[in-house]
């Protein structure tokens, strides 16, 4: 019998799960150290009755009973903190003779060494099918995503003249459009009693220098990330000056459309409501894992959407579409963080980030709606386009010049920007565009400017 009879949702050794034929007494860390790593991971479950290719065979009750005896031993003596640990049995045959026993061990809220003697100690983690000693860059990590990187106290005393972007922030979206108080940021544990800062709140100081903040924005041309990045922008620094920037880089290069109201005129219309890109971004630097070095939040700007990639696993038990639309528990990676937002105006509480992001697009088509992609390691969240059509989206002729097809696009499609026309041509600097193409055109009375050369509404008309 193969152990996906018993377990269905088993296929082979991975991550979460791992074959023993028995448990050696006479070398215990052979088996101990994945009892370790899966503690130190998200959890799981070593099979004991079962070979390497995932044959079931079980065994009897008698040796069943001597090796959780066993397994009992070593957590005492050897496993510190202890791991906790379930045990689940299914028999092999119709005679129950034979078991299959399931060692179910628990994520552990504190690092999990296991010792040999009075100073041997190993930190041990899990990977796909394999277990290795922890190398002291995964342990400073496997800290901070066990404790959080953002709620050590640190040595720095709170300082307003320290903070202004953060209080900037706070001001502008608070609304009596207040400055926070001490005694404020002390409620919220964002400062200690003492007055020295949290981890969390220093990456908010106007002189944070940490690359862990960094966000990376791109505008595609396509729907695809190939082919020409129109425009780009990589914001590290204050948690408070990163956001300001990628809210305005997202602005600038979005747009807005026109609908038909009830009365027969016309209503603006944003490609993207800013409660929903407010809301996302919040709640990509809020639930970021922060502990995973050389990663950061990407922001990619497609015709069609917006998605916003957050490094980190996803939290709740349950996946996504699991839960009614509307009503994801609220739960926090990073709370010193999550309370800087929070106190800004920025995020609450009873997590109603998504809700919101929902509701501001209750008018929009069904595919239109926001949706959440769970990846291991990241989240991937999607929001679309409600004035993109697929008609909008211009073919040319490949034989003419950039200059006839700016021509040609302007006749056909009527008013565009510049970086929608340099999107069709070969041009990826926007000034060497207005050297070559537009300002000639302009010059030669063929097109005008309607609006500010630097306006990011100005269009660009045929005369």
């Amino acid at each position: 019998m193969h152990i996906k009879e018993l377990y269905p949702d088993v296929i082979t050794e991975d991550l979460n799960h791992e074959y023993k034929a028995v448990l050696n007494p006479d070398n215990p860390v052979k088996w101990a150290k994945t009892i370790v790593g899966y503690a130190n991971g998200t959890g799981g479950v070593l099979f004991v009755g079962v070979s390497d290719s995932g044959e079931a065979f079980g065994l009897s009750l008698d040796v069943i009973d001597t090796t959780k005896n066993l397994i009992a031993l070593i957590n005492d003596r050897h496993i510190f903190p202890h791991a906790r640990i379930q045990y689940m049995m299914r028999s092999v045959d119709v005679d129950a003779e034979k078991f299959v026993l399931g060692v179910k061990v628990v994520q552990a809220d504190s690092i999990v060494r296991y010792r040999e003697g009075d100073f041997n100690e190993t930190v041990y983690t899990k990977g796909d099918g394999y277990t290795t000693p922890a190398t002291p860059e995964e342990i400073i990590a496997l800290h901070k995503r066990k404790h959080g990187v953002d709620n050590e106290t640190t040595d720095i005393k709170y300082d307003e003249s320290q903070w202004k972007e953060y209080i900037e922030l706070c001001c502008e979206y608070r609304f009596d459009k207040s400055a926070p108080t001490m005694k404020e940021l002390q409620n919220e544990e964002i400062v200690s009693k003492d007055g020295y800062v949290k981890s969390g709140f220093n990456m908010f100081a106007d002189e944070y220098e940490g690359e862990d903040s960094l966000v990376c924005c791109r505008l595609w041309k396509d729907k695809k990330k190939t082919g020409t990045v129109l425009d780009q922008g990589r914001y590290k620094g204050s948690l408070a000056v990163v956001f300001k920037d990628a809210i305005s880089f997202i602005e600038r290069n979005t747009k807005t459309g026109w609908e038909k109201s009830e009365n027969g005129g016309r209503k603006e219309i944003r490609a993207y409501p800013k409660e929903a890109i407010r809301e996302a971004l919040v709640n990509a630097i809020a639930h970021r894992d922060y502990s995973i070095a050389g990663t950061q939040i990407d922001i990619d700007i497609y015709c069609d959407r917006i998605e916003i990639v957050s490094p980190g696993s996803w939290l709740l038990p349950r996946s996504y579409e699991e839960y009614p639309l509307g009503s994801i528990p609220s739960i926090r990676r990073n709370t010193i963080i999550a309370a800087c937002l929070d106190v800004a105006n920025l995020m609450e509480r009873s997590g109603t980030g998504f809700q919101t992001m929902i509701e501001s697009y209750r008018d929009s088509d069904d595919r239109l709606q926001p949706v959440i992609s769970i990846y291991p390691g990241f989240l991937n969240l999607c929001l679309y386009d409600r004035v993109y059509r697929e008609d909008d989206f211009i073919t040319t002729d490949t034989t003419l010049t950039d200059t006839e097809k700016i021509v040609q696009i302007l006749g056909t499609h009527g008013p565009k920007s510049v970086k929608e026309l340099q999107s069709y041509t070969k041009y990826s600097s926007r000034s060497q565009f207005l050297t070559e193409v537009i300002n000639p055109l302009i010059e030669s009375g063929v097109i005008f400017r309607d609006g500010k050369s630097k306006s990011p509404t100005a269009l660009i008309k045929l005369k």
